[in-house]
């Protein structure tokens, strides 16, 4: 009885995977029968400044965000990042978009450990870190955080 149970669900897991692998692919690689092609990778963080202090902030993250992307860019940790700037169209809107892009999904493993010895160059220790993170919160709220992939049409 028991060999009986083992040797069906062996079968019913081999099913699986060859189901599972017939399947057509949906990452839009190649071959694929996904309406798109892959690119790609965007972090997307959403921020809210407090009235009348958009552009200290700005100033503030000239001085110690910019510089860890450029030198990100210059290791081809990234490829490259945007920052808009724009309305809210509410009160509890964002009003600054910065969008960091990454060559892919890989591009995310170990990511803090080529990230550290940039971060650290540019903006100090763990504790000055701290201490500016501090001082921004009287200026700026984060709304949150995406990632995604872009995508070409096919």
């Amino acid at each position: 009885m028991m060999k009986t149970k083992i040797l069906a669900a062996a079968i019913l897991s081999l099913c699986v995977a060859i189901v599972c692998s017939a399947q057509p692919s949906a990452t839009g690689t190649k071959g694929s029968s996904a309406p798109y092609n892959e690119g790609p990778v965007w972090t997307l963080t959403m921020i809210k400044t407090k009235p009348g202090l958009n552009d200290d902030y700005l100033k503030q993250i000239t001085g110690t965000v910019k510089p860890v992307y450029d030198e990100e860019k210059k290791q081809k940790i990234i490829l490259d990042y945007k920052i808009l700037n724009g309305d809210t169209s509410n009160p509890q809107d964002f009003n600054i978009l910065i969008l960091v892009e990454y060559p892919n999904w890989a591009a995310f493993d170990n990511l803090r450990e080529k990230m550290d010895p940039i971060v650290e160059k540019v903006m100090g220790t763990e504790d000055q870190r701290r201490a500016t993170a501090v001082k921004r919160l009287d200026v700026r709220e984060i709304l949150g955080t995406k990632t995604m992939r872009e995508i070409t049409l096919k």
